[in-house]
């Protein structure tokens, strides 16, 4: 079972070292969002996974923070991409703003 804990943080890891890497090279602030949610929360899930299997009595502890992560990540991403939409210059790739009706037109005042 040590093996198959320490496999799976090294995985988490490694996510995060990529998520890390992701918000360094992508080009813009929702890029950069995605990338790093997506590898924050598949690392966080291997290295809980990895510490399950170090310690199985704490199987009930962690499912409950894996359930919070999955229902926290993604609202927290969602409130930094509008607050950022909101805020900053529109990326210059946009081809549609399908927002735009959505928050009133011109939100660079």
């Amino acid at each position: 079972m040590e093996i198959v804990s320490t496999v799976f943080m090294i995985i988490g890891g490694l996510f995060y070292l990529l998520g890390g890497l992701g918000i360094l090279r992508m080009p813009d602030t929702f890029d950069r969002i995605q990338a790093g949610t997506k590898a924050t929360t598949l690392g966080a899930f291997s290295l809980l996974i990895g510490i399950t299997f170090a310690h199985p009595d704490w199987w009930l502890k962690i499912l409950l923070i894996i359930i919070f992560i999955v229902l926290a990540n993604p609202i927290g991403s969602s409130v930094l991409a509008k607050a950022a939409y909101l805020s900053f210059e529109k990326p210059s790739n946009l081809v549609t703003d399908e927002l735009e009706d959505v928050f009133g037109g011109d939100t660079n005042d």
